[in-house]
């Protein structure tokens, strides 16, 4: 059964439950962060998951992408799964600008970190959500076309 890493639930924001993955929003207004986990118990390392579970998470680290890319416009993004702290097979898409606190270092032990207020971190989770589902909307129509 599936359950979400303490440290995850803690330093996060839930965001939707995509095919495969949890998304949750990284409690950090410093940088538009969201993590996927997929929801499979146990899980660790890409690989060791199913090719079909392989496929789905990269699909839905693209959409995830997009999302960050379309809502934020970063200058690059950065997407990783370090696992070093937090066992859990989970995946971090980080919209990062040139000008941004860490640039051009990882967002990891920058010491940069602001929690959202609630209002405004309920908010960025419901407005990354409709845009999660319109990606998704959007893939479906141009599959069917």
């Amino acid at each position: 059964m599936f359950s979400l890493h303490e440290r995850l639930q803690a330093d996060s924001l839930p965001v939707s439950d995509l095919g495969l993955c949890r998304v949750l929003l990284m409690n950090n207004r410093v940088w538009p962060w969201l993590i996927l986990v997929p929801r499979r118990a146990g899980a660790v390392e890409i690989h060791r998951l199913s090719a079909a579970d392989q496929t789905a998470l990269m699909a839905e680290i693209a959409a995830a992408s997009r999302v960050v890319e379309r809502l934020f416009a970063p200058d690059k993004l950065n997407v990783g799964a370090l696992g070093n702290m937090v066992p859990q097979l989970h995946v971090h898409v980080i919209g990062r600008t040139r000008g941004d606190p860490a640039w051009p270092g990882p967002v990891w032990g920058s010491g940069h970190a602001e929690s959202y207020t609630a209002e405004e971190g309920a908010a960025l989770a419901a407005r990354l959500a409709q845009a999660l589902a319109e990606d998704a909307d959007s893939l479906r129509r141009s599959e069917t076309a």
